[in-house]
């Protein structure tokens, strides 16, 4: 499984951040490749989220728990 995972902040207080899966392969087959020029779907999860700004994002393969970031 690949993910896309954003690590997010809100804009009310930008210190309080963290990680979430934007997407993964379990939605729709995806490369590593495709993973990292995952942007188009980062910017379509970012609309449904305008109270928080991407602090930035990633690529990763395999299961992983959700942490604060």
């Amino acid at each position: 499984m690949i993910k896309i995972i954003a690590t997010l902040c809100s804009l009310a207080a930008p210190a309080d951040c963290h990680e979430v899966t934007v997407t993964n392969s379990d939605f729709q087959p995806m490369t590593m490749t495709q993973c990292m020029v995952g942007l188009p779907a980062i910017a379509e999860w970012m609309k449904q989220h305008p109270a928080e700004r991407l602090a930035g994002w990633k690529c990763q393969l395999g299961t992983r728990e959700q942490k604060a970031a």
